[in-house]
């Protein structure tokens, strides 16, 4: 086995993730206007390997060292007690083992990779040192076939977190893990902790991969559909439950990389119109389907730490505890000011921690695939009572809803009021027609980047220009949304809305900012901030 660690990764010219192979120019100089482009030679950023790197790293204070080991494998995984697939995970587990840390401690993490390609870890959510980031081609390179890489970096700051790879289309199989971070001062009181994991899965079924769905995807609508906008869809709101609408998917024919997966009609009000691209046959929590769910177990009144992480690739989650109210209490990672919700919305890659008082009996918790009439379930046990089944529809679904971009940040996260030193505009494009999402109209190159410098207030203007939802990633960084909004990584921006955030730029690299959703960034829907000299 081939044994790649960040000193021979960087000493055999990392700086080809950085400066070699990303060496094209994009232009003139910086710019502070609201416009601010890709506008410096790759020469003039701080890479991957630059002192500056080092240097913030120290000034994170590494403490104890934490050792993991992951192995990427190619493996059967049971989703219920009638089917199982043949995917790729950490291990024969779905999810893959909880990596468990404090704020504080070291992570060294070696990953083996013993799949047919390569692959790498992004951490989501954290603020890490830039060459753990795990974006092959910007900051590392790749993985390859029955390699391994050591991954070493401080872990500053508690909460939930989640990690996956950064290559093609692996996120939509099942290479996922949640990453908690314990508070070594932790304000919450709690009994029991339920770390809850949502995804949407296609691998295996029926011979449907997910680059085979992406390849499909990319051909874009089907024109004879009389009727359809440029979003895939007709148009009109409807409802979460899509009570009146049957799902339905394009009418092409079945190939060997399995049936159609194109989905048509998945409406919701609450993002804004078309909910997704892909209809898949599985929804899960815990790598369970609903028919052979997880039991969670407690007694009546603990009081539960919930924390959910949306994994999923192309599905926003509506989330409900029957018989319970939530109290929210984080969205990706930091504290937030306290609100009580009926039913939680996650888009993928979102975090949202709340906690809840056990009452007594069986309740089903049932994430509903938001506009796509399919449902995820798990089960609360605290005492007798018939085991929720899969058809429940708890009422709370529609009940008060809320998700992280309502929430205020807790005052001990606040960010500063500054005025911004940069403003930069980034115009989400592309349709569903066409399926050629970018980002300003321009498709993922690493060698574009939108420029910043050390010390700045960046603030980024979201401005989806599509008739399509898209969660927007930063890696890196924790950004404040506007009016005391809350601290998050990742956010819903709606179809024709524009949001604002603002960041300090504290952490030097070449950071990727993409749409979570696993086939827009892959079809171009990605870009890249970078570090200024």
């Amino acid at each position: 086995m081939t044994r790649i660690t960040r000193r021979t990764l960087l000493g055999t010219g990392v700086a080809a993730a950085g400066v070699g192979l990303l060496s094209a120019c994009s232009g003139g100089g910086p710019s502070h206007s609201s416009h601010s482009g890709e506008s410096a030679p790759t020469a003039d950023y701080l890479t991957p390997d630059a002192k500056e790197i080092a240097t913030a790293e120290k000034l994170r204070k590494p403490g104890p060292e934490r050792r993991f080991k992951l192995t990427a494998v190619e493996t059967q995984l049971v989703l219920d007690g009638g089917r199982t697939v043949r995917s790729w995970a950490y291990g024969d587990e779905l999810p893959g083992r909880e990596v468990r840390v404090t704020a504080g401690d070291t992570l060294a993490l070696t990953l083996a990779n013993n799949l047919p390609q390569a692959t790498s870890i992004h951490w989501h959510g954290l603020a890490l040192r830039n060459d753990m980031d795990g974006v092959p081609g910007l900051t590392q390179r790749d993985i390859k076939a029955g390699g391994s890489f050591d991954y070493r970096f401080a872990v500053s700051h508690p909460g939930t977190y989640w990690l996956h790879p950064h290559s093609g289309m692996q996120q939509d199989r099942g290479l996922y893990a949640p990453l908690i971070v314990e508070d070594p001062q932790e304000p919450l009181k709690y009994d029991k902790e339920w770390v809850i994991v949502l995804d949407d899965w296609v691998d295996g079924v029926d011979g449907s991969t997910p680059d085979a769905v992406l390849a499909e995807l990319g051909k874009g609508m089907d024109m004879g559909m009389g009727g359809m906008d440029h979003g895939g869809h007709s148009g009109g709101a409807q409802d979460h439950n899509m009570s009146n609408m049957s799902m339905t998917t394009t009418p092409k024919s079945s190939s060997p990389s399995g049936p159609s997966r194109m989905l048509m009609g998945a409406m919701s009000t609450a993002l804004g119109g078309d909910a997704g691209d892909v209809g898949y046959p599985y929804y899960l929590i815990n790598g369970r389907t609903p028919e052979n769910p997880q039991t969670f177990t407690a007694k009546p009144g603990d009081r539960i730490r919930l924390r959910f992480i949306n994994a999923g690739a192309d599905t926003a989650f509506r989330i409900a505890l029957g018989g319970h109210q939530f109290t929210v209490t984080h969205t990706d990672g930091f504290p937030a000011e306290h609100k009580q919700a009926d039913a939680l919305l996650l888009g993928m890659g979102e975090r949202l921690d709340a906690l809840v008082t056990a009452g007594s009996g069986a309740f089903p918790l049932t994430a509903l695939a938001e506009g796509k009439n399919r449902t995820a379930l798990a089960v609360l046990r605290t005492g007798d009572g018939a085991a929720p089944t899969a058809s429940v529809r708890p009422k709370e679904l529609d009940g008060k809803l809320i998700h992280g971009g309502q929430l205020k940040a807790a005052e001990g996260v606040r960010l500063g009021s500054r005025r911004p030193d940069r403003t930069i505009e980034l115009k989400l494009t592309g349709s569903m027609m066409k399926y050629d999402w970018a980002v300003n109209g321009k498709k993922y190159d690493p060698a574009q980047r939108y420029p910043v410098r050390s010390g700045e207030r960046v603030r980024l203007a979201f401005v989806n220009n599509t008739a399509m939802w898209h969660p927007v990633h930063l890696h890196g960084h924790t950004y404040a949304l506007a009016g005391g909004g809350a601290r998050k990584d990742t956010s819903i921006v709606l179809p024709g809305k524009r949001l604002e955030v603002d960041f300090d730029a504290d952490n030097p690299g070449l950071w990727m900012l993409h749409c979570h959703n696993a086939y827009h960034a892959e079809s171009g829907m990605k870009t890249v901030l970078g570090y200024l000299k």
